[in-house]
């Protein structure tokens, strides 16, 4: 395996983490949002879609063909754009209240960007 393969798994590796860890902190209500759990807000639980896109993505970067290459930058650019969207969704003020960005939000933005950068410089066979 090459180098932007394994870095692409463990890239998905940290997407799936990450949506365990805390996302962000209302102080004034004091909850805690991470991307399963969400109870007292409207924001569903979007971790679900994110470890299931970083699990088949990190299959695909196991496969080693070019379909699956092929399939794999169209898997890594929409958890990219998921979790995007999840920063935005999260991390925007309410009502004069701006909650605190957590470690896991930022974390899985890094990894999904780091998982679509090693599908972009993977080696394809010819």
């Amino acid at each position: 395996m090459s180098k932007s393969t394994l870095t692409g798994i463990a890239a998905a590796v940290i997407v799936i983490v990450s949506a365990f860890l805390p996302w962000l902190t209302i102080e004034s209500k004091h909850l805690v949002f991470t991307g399963l759990q969400t109870k007292g807000s409207n924001f569903g639980e979007p971790g679900k879609l994110n470890i299931i896109l970083a699990i088949i993505a990190g299959l695909l970067f196991i496969a080693q063909k070019q379909w699956a290459q092929r399939v794999n930058v169209f898997i890594s650019g929409f958890l990219i754009a998921w979790t995007f969207r999840n920063m935005i969704l999260f991390a925007r003020c309410e009502m004069g209240e701006c909650p605190h960005k957590e470690i896991g939000l930022y974390l899985s933005l890094l990894g999904a960007i780091v998982a679509f950068i090693s599908v972009v410089t993977q080696k394809r066979k010819v």
